[in-house]
């Protein structure tokens, strides 16, 4: 669907914050809304559209085919909207009686129908230029004149009238006729390409066979270049713009092994004729049906792929093609059932490709994106029948807080169950609009187990457990005390959470794991310890939705951060700023900068020695700013940017020049800028014409010329500091 896809980075540490939550909303006073009834099954749309590009218009002729679901049915009440009727006509070519206001069409039937008997009729309109629903963009450097529809979540009724919400699916041909030089992508499978050579016009021709929610309607038309790849029989298309034919491989590439991949994890076959992606100007993807729209933005050649690689969004929004298109959201209260499922899919995808280290990174970077909401916006349910519009669904709650809930499920019941559970819910309610009851009854007859309490918590109301943990070795009694206490604000029926929480405990005799269920607001555990612990981890494994205060001395911080996990190595580097002032602390985290072998350990250890001062820092980070991974070099380079230190500009130079990552020659010019030395202006200029992706080299130049001419205005450049460096 259209919707800006947010990009969650994992940042310095695990979030450790016991504040209440700055609520900016109250989902609380929004609108209660509930599903949408019908009287009527819409079946199928046969949508011919002449669609005029220059002139931003259309011309529509649209065939609709209900069966009644009462009797004595006479009026079929159909959404439509920035279009005007002109004519309706009955499936024998009799004229229909119709009236039409700002957001209906009314269409009175020849005569009543009874329960399940079908009425066909067909609506002659048209339109010009829609403000939603359907885009006529403008050619630009980046995209040629074209046009598109943008249906997400309720506009498809802009172009053509139809019953628009997702409760009801439907099959459905889309015959579009363009000018010549024109390709028109859609849904399903294309029966027909016919050339008009008198007319000049071209009209395609796509049935979409298999029935899905009107939303996932869809269509594109520009002069696009199709590469053709495939997964053994399937068809897999990346319709791309000229410019872009050599950047579709490293871009979209990939799509045939995700396929593979998705089959086998969901245990369902990919469900659809074909799979294509195409490019188009605005938002982020939208998984029409058998046709995913793609942002042009994502598009990156051999070069850029590394530092801006696609797998995210490409996986995303295939997943979709099982999670919101095979089965689909009943109403808006469940977004959860398309967009955590798609999100969940994506980690699920990534850490197959990248490995373990690299998944729990992405999931970090899933549960800040969640708290920064939680903490800054507000909390909701994940299910929640109280929003104004569809679009306010569509959060960081409904994303990536309502992934880590099915990762924490899966934690719960284990990996097989969980995946059978998975896949016994597609092949129930496979072409079918699914609620969140539905998935539950599927755990409970694959799993055996009520988990009522587990939905209840996690999905039906709102909040997460905010822990503060304090542990005690008991020296004489050989114990180790675990005190916890969940301290979030119990208002607005954020509950007492009941958890499974595994505790790690790492002695000089080894490590041995704990499970202990959290169940009260305060509670105390003892484990056996024959010495002191070297180190506690409290949620081995990172599984649950938290924020956590667990304070540790130096010694155990500096042995979880050569010893921990990925995630625990990263929060220890945070952690140590506790103890910025001492030597060791700084020192150990100048090791972890260059020794760790995972580069975002090695991050976090650049971004906490920086914050630290620390006088031997500087060496530090001209190190790092070499290092293989282009993020380590990004913060190397900002920390040396942040010094000012114009002895340091010869080297940012180099950087830029020898660097082959366009986010770190960025940073570099950014990192000139800071030192306010209005000599390099020259260099900076040269710089902004430099080809890079997205033309981020270019805005850093600028902006460096910018902070030297701010500096400059205050005197600032003139004072800053030059050093050994």
């Amino acid at each position: 669907m259209r919707k800006k896809k947010a990009l969650f980075a994992a940042g310095l540490v695990l979030a450790l914050v016991l504040a209440a939550p700055a609520q900016t909303i109250d989902f609380s006073k929004k609108t209660l809304q509930s599903e949408r009834s019908r009287s009527y099954d819409a079946l199928h749309y046969r949508i011919k559209l002449k669609l005029d590009i220059d002139r931003k218009s259309f011309e529509g002729e649209t065939t609709v085919m209900v069966s009644s679901l009462r009797d004595g049915l006479d009026v079929c009440v159909l959404d439509a909207e920035e279009f005007a009727v002109t004519s309706v006509l009955s499936d024998y070519g009799a004229p229909l009686k119709f009236e039409q206001s700002d957001k209906e069409l009314k269409v009175f039937l020849p005569r009543p129908c009874k329960f399940g008997e079908i009425a066909a009729f067909t609506c002659f309109y048209s339109g010009r230029d829609p403000k939603i629903g359907l885009q006529f963009a403008e050619e630009t450097p980046d995209n040629p004149k074209m046009a598109f529809s943008d249906s997400f979540p309720d506009n498809v009724h802009h172009w053509f009238p139809c019953f628009d919400y997702p409760n009801d699916k439907v099959t459905n041909e889309l015959i579009v006729s363009v000018k010549s030089g024109y390709k028109v992508a859609a849904n399903g499978r294309l029966d027909s390409v016919v050339e008009d050579k008198a007319a000049g016009s071209v009209t395609y021709h796509w049935s979409q066979e298999l029935p899905h929610s009107t939303y996932l309607i869809f269509f594109a038309a520009a002069p696009y270049v199709v590469v053709q790849d495939s997964y053994k029989t399937l068809p897999v298309n990346y319709w791309v713009y000229p410019q872009d034919e050599k950047k579709a491989i490293p871009t979209y590439g990939k799509t045939p092994k995700m396929i593979e991949f998705f089959n086998k994890t969901f245990g369902y076959d990919y469900p659809w004729q074909k799979y294509d992606q195409i490019s188009v100007p605005s938002g982020g993807g939208a998984e029409s049906t058998s046709a995913t729209a793609m942002t042009q933005r994502i598009m990156v050649d051999e070069t850029s792929e590394p530092d801006f690689s696609a797998i995210g969004i490409v996986s995303h929004e295939l997943a979709h093609q099982w999670w919101g298109d095979l089965i689909t959201l009943r109403s808006w209260a469940h977004t959860w059932m398309n967009e955590s499922f798609g999100t969940y899919s994506d980690y699920l995808y990534f850490r197959f490709e990248k490995g373990d280290d690299e998944g729990a990174v992405n999931l970090l970077g899933k549960l800040n994106g969640y708290l920064r909401e939680a903490k800054t916006r507000y909390v909701r349910p994940i299910v929640s029948d109280r929003y104004d519009k569809p679009g306010d669904m569509f959060d960081a709650h409904t994303y990536p807080k309502g992934a880590l809930v099915l990762h924490m499920l899966r934690n719960l019941v284990g990996d097989e169950p969980f995946f059978k559970t998975l896949s016994h819910f597609l092949h129930r309610y496979a072409f079918d609009a699914v609620d969140t009851h539905d998935f539950i009854r599927s755990v409970k007859t694959v799993t055996g187990q009520n988990l009522d309490w587990f939905f209840d918590q996690w999905l039906f109301k709102p909040g997460h457990p905010v822990f503060d943990i304090r542990s005690e070795w008991d020296g004489a009694a050989k114990v180790l005390r675990l005190k916890v206490a969940q301290v979030q604000d119990f208002a607005k029926g954020v509950p007492v959470f009941r958890v499974p929480v595994a505790v790690k405990i790492v002695t000089a005799k080894g490590k041995d794991t704990k499970k202990v269920w959290i169940r009260e607001r305060e509670e105390t555990f003892e484990f056996p310890a024959e010495t002191k612990p070297l180190l506690v981890r409290f949620d081995e494994g990172n599984t649950i939705i938290k924020e956590v205060s667990f304070p540790k001395d130096q010694d155990e911080l500096l042995y979880q951060l050569k010893n921990d996990d990925v995630i625990g190595r990263m929060e220890a580097a945070g952690e140590l700023l506790r103890f910025k002032d001492d030597p060791r602390a700084a020192a150990g985290l100048g090791a972890s900068a260059l020794d760790d072998p995972f580069w975002a350990v090695r991050r976090s250890a650049v971004e906490a020695l920086a914050a630290t001062g620390d006088r031997r820092a500087p060496a530090v980070l001209r190190k790092a700013a070499l290092d293989a991974n282009s993020s380590v070099r990004m913060a190397g380079l900002k920390a040396l940017g942040d010094l000012k230190d114009r002895d340091l500009i010869g080297f940012f130079k180099d950087r830029f020049k020898k660097d082959a990552s366009d986010l770190a020659r960025a940073e570099a010019l950014r990192a000139m800028g800071k030192t306010g030395d209005p000599a390099i202006v020259p260099f900076l200029k040269e710089a902004a014409s430099v080809p890079s992706h997205r033309d981020m080299v270019r805005r850093a130049a600028e902006d460096a010329m910018k902070q030297i001419g701010a500096q400059k205005e205050t005197g600032e450049g003139d004072r800053s500091r030059s050093g050994p460096g």
